[in-house]
């Protein structure tokens, strides 16, 4: 008997001979050159006209579930990916290896909850393999998550009612969207059906997995990054072998869980960048996560407070969009906001950094116990670093991008690709020791409100946080007061919800609103609404946000600060509609990387005139990327757009093949 098989890697699918009956989806080791390799068996095959090779052995005899084989076919054909790197988002690595387990011992999974652990059934326990399912009652929950106040109740009909297997739940801040996730998970239960619930880090969403394990205890299971190799294969075979509906809950790589009955998908943040993968193969969780609805007959739910325009677009049109603007808490107040304008030194008499307004905020909730947030989007202590006679920048060496000071190690870091050295004692082109340090990160605010409030308790929290020194490790320290001013990036704008929390200050509110990019200015707009909603939950009787910005008069931060995401969006889509920017039009990126520039350049340019002959198509000229030069090499690229997405699929097919393809931005439909 002959099989179509996928094997992982960057090949399609091969035909390989085999004596037993196999079935769609089983996990086999098959032959690839001089190497074997875990693949998924998708159909009998007649025999070819061409020798085969045998397959070496059946790896699980249980199948996959049929949508986890077609979602293969989905990401081929829709990202234009190997079928083989398609597979290999579905195969934990070292799926073909045997692990060592013991009967009843439970494994250890690292909660996300301040790393702690809990216990986590393994593939042998005998609470897996049988036996009536304990139906999750509201009596397990807390009392403010059941029942639903009305207007929960009334988005919760709108949900049931909507026509679009895909839904979008847009509610506002602390409007109770996990109370509503939690009936529709319990109501799946109900069903015999499982739930993938995604979010965007399973750090920044302690409070959502808290919730869903108090109700449905060791039902949940948790995929993230820290897990071992060998603790994601034993995740995979419970998952697998599991008979009973389970709460998978992850980042987007839980969306391949290969759960047998999927009967409800949640997206929470649906608006993170991180739900898309930049590395191949490239895809939007978010898309996927629908194709899958549809193939398994299911509702995908999209929650967010500040959907992507382009979804709020179509959720709207195809009847998918439900509104949720009440707070769940009747304690909940608005926050009371007021914007400084940088430009203006007469309100920084007392630092050049914080005004006098937010200083005099800091020092009253010191005094009353409460907490302050320091929100700056960026690391670092100064992103520039000049020589103060002839200019001369400090450039990575790999990437000609600006390195940034860090004081604390007095070292010049690359965010970028990660290059480090020491701060020249003079300037490398002219000698001269006048090297000065331009810009703020968060590390110089940091040790900055240390020097002006040596008694107060200070943290940062940002990507330059080591090992167990993240908001996930310190959530509950900081919950219950034992930090008075946190400091960070976007780690401490969303998913927190702290109960001390009295003013937040953004210290440079329009950072990022001239990168060039078309959804530069959505991301600032989802930024500064997730830290506005960080205070005002209904904890305390006050709520303060300053705003430090040296344009305050950008339409993007009066929306914000309005908290009208609905006069933003129309603002928005007129801006896209006049580009010709989603999602009035699809955007394709086609970016060549080799290492000589000219021959990269010559190359684009071939390209850019090839595709130029479609008339369907609208072809930018060639440009360097943003991140020109790194250690591979030199990169220049192609913008393309048209309003059929066929016809960008099929412009690629005649291309280059060192071209890589990104045809699905994060905000794209």
């Amino acid at each position: 008997m002959f099989y179509e098989v996928i094997p992982e890697g960057k090949v399609e699918a091969l035909t390989y001979d085999f004596g037993d009956s196999l079935l769609p989806g089983q996990i086999v080791l098959v032959p690839v050159g001089k190497r074997a390799v875990p693949g998924i068996v998708i159909k009998k095959v007649a025999q070819p006209d061409f020798k085969t090779k045998t397959i070496l052995k059946i790896l699980y005899s249980k199948p996959l579930p049929k949508h986890l084989v077609d979602v293969v076919g989905f990401i081929h054909d829709y990202y234009l990916a190997p079928s083989g790197q398609a597979v290999s988002l579905i195969l934990p690595t070292g799926v073909e290896k045997k692990r060592r387990t013991k009967p009843n011992k439970a494994e250890q999974q690292v909660d996300a909850l301040g790393g702690s652990c809990r216990p986590f059934s393994s593939p042998t326990s005998p609470k897996l393999s049988g036996g009536p399912l304990p139906e999750p009652s509201p009596a397990n929950a807390k009392p403010f998550l059941i029942p639903l106040n009305p207007a929960q109740k009334m988005a919760l009909e709108g949900l049931q009612k909507a026509r679009s297997a895909t839904k979008l739940l847009f509610g506002v801040t602390g409007s109770g969207k996990t109370n509503i996730y939690l009936k529709m998970a319990l109501n799946a239960f109900k069903d015999h059906k499982s739930v993938i619930l995604l979010v965007p880090e399973i750090a920044l969403t302690g409070q959502l997995v808290q919730v869903f394990s108090e109700v449905f205890g060791e039902k949940i299971v948790l995929i993230h990054s820290k897990q071992t190799e060998a603790e994601r294969h034993l995740i995979f075979e419970r998952i697998l072998g599991a008979e009973e509906p389970l709460i998978i809950v992850g980042p987007r790589s839980a969306l391949f869980a290969p759960v047998t009955n999927l009967g409800l998908i949640i997206v929470d943040e649906e608006h993170e960048s991180t739900y898309y993968q930049e590395n191949t193969p490239k895809y939007s969780a978010v898309r996927v996560a629908s194709f899958l609805a549809r193939e398994c007959g299911c509702d995908c739910i999209l929650g967010s407070a500040t959907p992507t325009v382009a979804d709020y677009y179509v959720a709207e049109r195809s009847g998918g969009l439900v509104v949720l603007t009440e707070k769940a808490k009747k304690t909940a107040i608005k926050p009371q906001i007021q914007v400084i304008d940088f430009k203006n030194r007469d309100n920084f008499t007392k630092n050049q950094y914080f005004s006098n307004s937010l200083l005099k905020e800091i020092k009253a909730n010191l005094e009353a116990h409460r907490q302050t947030l320091i929100f700056h989007n960026r690391r670092g202590s100064s992103p520039l670093t000049i020589c103060e006679k002839c200019g001369e920048e400090m450039l990575c060496p790999n990437c000609y991008l600006p390195l940034t000071l860090h004081a604390d190690e007095f070292l010049l870091h690359c965010h970028t690709c990660g290059y480090s050295c020491k701060v020249p004692m003079v300037c490398p082109k002219c000698q001269h020791p006048g090297l000065i340090h331009k810009g703020f990160g968060t590390k110089l605010l940091e040790s900055e409100l240390k020097r002006l409030f040596p008694s107060a308790r200070v943290m940062r929290f940002d990507a330059d946080n080591k090992k167990g020194e993240g908001i996930d490790t310190w959530y509950s320290a900081v919950r219950g007061g034992e930090v008075d001013i946190l400091v960070g990036t976007q780690t401490l704008a969303k998913g927190l919800d702290l109960p001390l929390l009295s003013t937040v200050g953004v210290v440079q509110a329009d950072a990022g609103l001239a990168l060039p990019d078309f959804v530069a200015e959505e991301k600032v707009f989802q930024l500064l609404t997730q830290v506005i909603g960080r205070v005002g939950r209904g904890h305390l009787d006050t709520a303060e946000v300053i705003i430090q910005t040296f344009r305050p008069e950008h339409p993007v931060l009066q929306y914000a600060i309005e908290e009208d995401y609905v006069g933003f969006a129309e603002y928005l889509l007129k801006t896209r509609h006049r580009g010709g920017f989603p999602p009035y039009k699809y955007v394709m990126r086609l970016d060549l990387t080799l290492k000589t520039e000219g021959i990269a350049v010559r190359k684009v340019r071939e390209a850019a005139t090839t595709l130029s002959r479609d008339k369907r198509l609208l072809v930018s000229p060639p440009m360097p990327a943003f991140h020109e030069h790194n250690t591979r090499g030199y990169t220049w690229q192609i913008v393309v757009r048209s309003v059929s997405r066929k016809a960008l699929v099929e412009a690629c097919k005649g291309l280059d093949k060192n071209f890589r393809v990104s045809l699905d931005p994060p905000g794209l439909l």
